[in-house]
């Protein structure tokens, strides 16, 4: 059996958390168009009946602006540690740039098989382009593989799972194949909600939010679940209740849904939204709302 760690880095929003959720055939890493949207390093665990594979969501690598975001590199960088592939993801219909540029330079310390995966090509009408790009790519590193996908349209996927079980070693299974992730359940719903918030509000609150469950309670049927939903400041507040708290109702409604679908069970949720001045640079908020581990 093929068994092993694949670690999965790029900038903001070239579709890591996609390629996380096409791959497990289920939502669990939340996607939107803003950036810094993945906070939390999340491990998706895949099985089938020859392998395990170990997947590892990294923050967008970017230049910080706060301690929040100096957080979120440490946590990618640390995640090419020890891992048996890294793959690296490029928005090929934006073109490779210095950002790129950038964490390539990293990724070539580590010593690591790197898999260059060039995302979106759904999005690139002009193929031969494409092709002369991969030939340049070529030239800049001794790439494993170079693989174009559409991690939303689950463009060759497949394939490029067949090449990561070439590329690792035989072991037993790591985890048990029950196991579907490294972060808790309170964790999804919380960011079930924060992808809602992102979706209805656009531009308007960007990396200001952030959300963690107050409660949660289980039996047979029912969860109930409360998520305090927090921002920087008070205008923020006011956009994300809505008029009459008319999109905060929208919220709860869509977060609800993706709630049932992933519980497979009926979920009363109840929000609120706190404002908390300066949080994303103030570190003793951090491991409060999920967002710092404890022996960082």
């Amino acid at each position: 059996m093929k068994c092993g760690f694949v670690s999965l880095v790029g900038r903001p929003n070239v579709g890591k958390s996609t390629l996380l959720n096409s791959i497990l055939g289920m939502k669990l890493a939340i996607t939107s168009n803003v950036s810094g949207t993945t906070r939390n390093v999340i491990q998706g665990i895949y099985n089938d009946e020859d392998s395990q594979i170990v997947f590892v969501d990294t923050p967008g690598i970017h230049k910080p602006s706060n301690k929040l975001g100096s957080l979120m590199n440490k946590k990618a960088y640390n995640n090419t540690e020890g891992v048996d592939i890294v793959l690296f993801l490029v928005d090929i219909a934006k073109g490779f740039g210095r950002g790129d540029e950038f964490i390539l330079k990293r990724i070539k310390e580590k010593n690591i098989p790197v898999f260059l995966l060039l995302n979106k090509i759904d999005l690139v009408k002009n193929k031969e382009k494409l092709l002369e790009e991969i030939n340049h790519l070529k030239e800049l590193h001794d790439f494993k593989e170079i693989i174009p996908i559409s991690a939303s349209k689950n463009d060759n996927v497949n394939l490029l799972l067949d090449c990561i079980k070439k590329e690792l070693p035989e072991s037993d299974r790591i985890f048990s194949e029950e196991d579907l992730t490294n972060v808790s359940t309170r964790f999804i719903m919380a960011e079930f909600v924060r992808e809602k918030v992102l979706e209805l509000t656009h531009d308007e609150v960007p990396h200001t939010v952030t959300c963690y469950v107050e409660n949660y309670e289980e039996d047979e049927k029912v969860v109930h679940i409360q998520v305090l939903i927090v921002v920087d400041r008070e205008n923020l507040k006011k956009i994300i209740i809505g008029k009459q708290g008319s999109l905060l109702k929208e919220i709860g409604t869509r977060a609800r849904h993706d709630m049932e679908q992933f519980l497979g069970k009926k979920v009363f949720l109840e929000t609120y939204v706190k404002t908390i001045k300066n949080w994303r640079d103030e570190e003793k908020y951090f491991l409060e709302l999920g967002l710092k581990e404890d022996d960082e």
